[in-house]
Parts: C-alpha cells; structure tokens; sequence
C-alpha cells in the first residue's frame, strides 16, 4: 500500500515537473517571439510616420522653395564662421536670380520669456524675418496681416504669433492688437498664424512668434550686417535642381569664392530633405531590422526544441491517437496548431510591447509613430510564419511514430 502510494506521487511530481517545464519553455517561446515582433512592430509604425512626417516637411518647406543658412553645415569646422549671408545678398537674389520671386532673410533668438498680463510663456524661437514671413512658408494666417515693408524699415515692435503660444498668453481670445512683453519689450501682436502638425528641431513650432528683422537685431543687440538664414521661393517648381544651382553660382560669386574654395553656405531643398530622412530611416530599419530577426530566430529554435521535447514527452498521446486511426496529417497540424498558438500569442504580446515602446519614443520625441492595420497583420503573419518553419519538422517526427513502438516505449 506505501509503496503504490509512493509510486503514484512519484508519477504525480513527474508529471508536474514535466507540465511546469513545458510551461516555462512555452514561456520562453512566447517572450522571444514577443520580442521580435515587438521590434518589427516598432519598425513598421516608425517607419509610417517617418513617411508621413516626409510628407508634412514637404508641404511646410514647400516643392517651389529653397533655404539657405549661412556656412557649410555638412562639414562645418568648430568656430568656423555662420554668419555669411548679407543684406546685399538677399537684394542680389531677388533682382538677379531667374525664376526668384520672394526672398526672406531671417535670424532668430532662441527662449525668450514672454508675458502677458498674468500669463508667462517661454517663446522657444524668436524669429526674425522680412515681409512675406507667412507666404514664403506656406503657412497662412488664421487672422490678422503678415510683417509688411513698413514694418521691416521702421524695426516696428509688432509680431506675429503661433497656435499654441496664442493659447497659452490669451486663452480663447482673439490675440491681435493685444500687446505681449517679451523681455519686457512691448511687441504688439498682428497676426496669428494656422495650426501646424509638425513640430520639428527648436520645440513645438506653434509656440515659435515672428517680429521684423530689423526689430529682432535693434532690440536684442545682434549683428545688422548678417543674418542666419534665407528663404526663396520660384516660380517653377519642376525645375528646383537648376535653380538650386543657379542659387549657389550666384552665391559663390557674391561671396568671391575662387573655384576651389568649398562654400561657405548651405542650400537646402525638399529632395535635399527627402534625401536625409530616407538615409535616416533606412539606418533605423537596418538596426530594428536585426534585432526583430535575431529575436524571432531565437523563438524559433526555441519553440523547435520545445517541440521535439514535447514529442518525446506525448509518445503515448501520439501513439494512442494514431491507433485509433487518426492520419499522420492530423498528428501534423495538430502539432503545426500548437506551435501557432504560442507564436500567435508572442504576436499580440510583442505587438502591445511595440505599440507602448513606440508610444514612449514618440512622447520623448526621438521617433514619430503612425499606427495602421498593416502593423497587425504583418506581425500575425510573421509569428505564424516562424511557428510554421521551425514547428514543421518536430510536427513530421511525431506524425512519423510508429503507434505500437510509441505504446510500448511508454509501457516500457
């Protein structure tokens, strides 16, 4: 009687090691296909967004406009000059250059503290800009008027304010010929530019304002001679590269550089743009591309040991079920539908881990993230898939027992 009540605890603490090992393995295949899927999930929507992130620079800068900044920021020594571009510049391009219609010199000064009556903001970027700020950045103005020629020659104290800096000095009413102190300097507000989506380099560009150029440089003590940056924008957009380069000719001459003098300038254009978010995104891909492989082919080993364990542990599960007659087939998908749950489930979970991943990097502003029905179904897809390569063979060696072999072993 004690020893059938020792052989049956015996019988019952094997079967209880073995049902927590399987656990604990399928634990393992879950969370490394998890993983993996975490990372595609993750590559998928980043890439999205850095599509649609693409797609808002380019309607911001616009297909029929140039920028150019003052030094050669690709390979730009440290203390090398920025301040390059001058006022004649500015009238060289606008009277000389073919096809340039509108030139917009800018500088600007970054965190200015501004106020208004009780409420206190900190302007992330004070731009400095001559008349047609709002034209030449295709961002129109929800009221009010743009800077005008006056105001660019008399360094008038008037501006214009983004979205969300509006809201946060005036609530929900309306700013314009309101005054705002910035550094205690009295700017009256003119105008209020749209809502934009896109907030870029410099913080939330819906709290940025603008004032005229010659405001901006009388007012906080800056070099008049030079400016930052320039916009231009032309008539023809189909021809951007040609007018890009008639723009740097020009330039060089201006700036009398000798033929093998590098510039000392910048131009930037929207293939310019495209160019380097295609480079940025593909670095991005190639890294979580990688690591969603290595993590998934990890699972996968995983799960296939799992599964030849498993198919020495079931012998006589497999062995009774092919005794009363089912087909090497259904011994086959059975094992192939096992495998699938596991993975399917590392599927949802790696997607609930990538989503909330790309949440946090989205909050911290290192990566934009657009989420589509694509995202599940490629990662579905590809845990099924992993389940099916690497669950197939220990699926055919089960289907191959023998069913008496497999009841004697287990008698045995």
């Amino acid at each position: 009687m004690i020893d059938s009540a020792r052989q049956l605890w015996r019988a019952f603490a094997f079967a209880l090691d073995a049902t927590w090992a399987f656990r604990l393995r399928s634990l393992f295949v879950t969370l490394a296909v998890a993983l993996g899927i975490a990372a595609l999930t993750i590559i998928v929507t980043s890439v999205d967004g850095a599509q649609k992130m693409a797609r808002e620079i380019v309607t911001m800068f616009g297909p029929d406009a140039a920028f150019v900044l003052g030094g050669d920021i690709r390979s730009r020594a440290v203390g090398k000059r920025t301040l390059t571009l001058t006022w004649d510049d500015a009238r060289r391009i606008e009277q000389s250059l073919p096809g340039a219609y509108l030139v917009v010199p800018m500088r600007a000064k970054m965190g200015i503290p501004a106020k208004h009556r009780s409420r206190n903001l900190e302007v992330p970027v004070l731009v400095g800009a001559t008349e047609g700020y709002a034209t030449v950045w295709n961002w129109p103005l929800e009221s009010g008027r743009d800077i005008s020629t006056e105001d660019v020659e008399r360094a008038s104290k008037v501006a214009l304010i983004g979205f969300d800096a509006s809201r946060a000095l005036f609530g929900d009413e309306s700013p314009i010929g309101k005054v705002v102190f910035l550094k205690d300097i009295p700017f009256q507000i003119i105008g209020r530019l749209t809502e934009r989506s896109f907030s870029g380099h410099g913080g939330n560009i819906n709290e940025r304002m603008v004032a005229p150029l010659t405001t901006l440089t009388q007012r906080f003590n800056m070099d008049r001679k030079y400016f930052r940056a320039l916009r231009v924008k032309f008539h023809d957009a189909e021809h951007m590269a040609e007018h890009a380069e008639n723009l740097r000719a020009l330039l060089r001459e201006l700036h009398n550089l000798g033929p093998t003098d590098p510039d000392d300038f910048t131009i930037i254009t929207p293939d310019e743009v495209l160019k380097f978010l295609s480079m940025l995104k593909g670095s991005f891909v190639v890294f979580l591309g990688v690591t969603a492989a290595v993590a998934m082919v990890v699972g996968g080993f995983v799960l296939a040991n799992l599964f030849y364990i498993s198919v020495s542990e079931r012998t006589a599960e497999i062995g009774l079920r092919k005794a009363v007659g089912a087909t090497n087939w259904a011994i086959t998908a059975q094992f192939l539908f096992e495998a699938g749950l596991l993975t399917a489930g590392g599927a949802v979970l790696g997607m609930a881990l990538g989503m909330g991943m790309g949440q946090l990097l989205a909050g911290l502003g290192l990566l934009e993230i657009e989420f589509s029905i694509k995202v599940f179904v490629l990662a579905l897809c590809s845990a099924l898939l992993i389940g099916l390569i690497f669950g197939i063979r220990p699926a055919r060696r089960a289907a191959s027992l023998d069913p008496v072999a497999a009841l004697r072993r287990d008698a045995a």
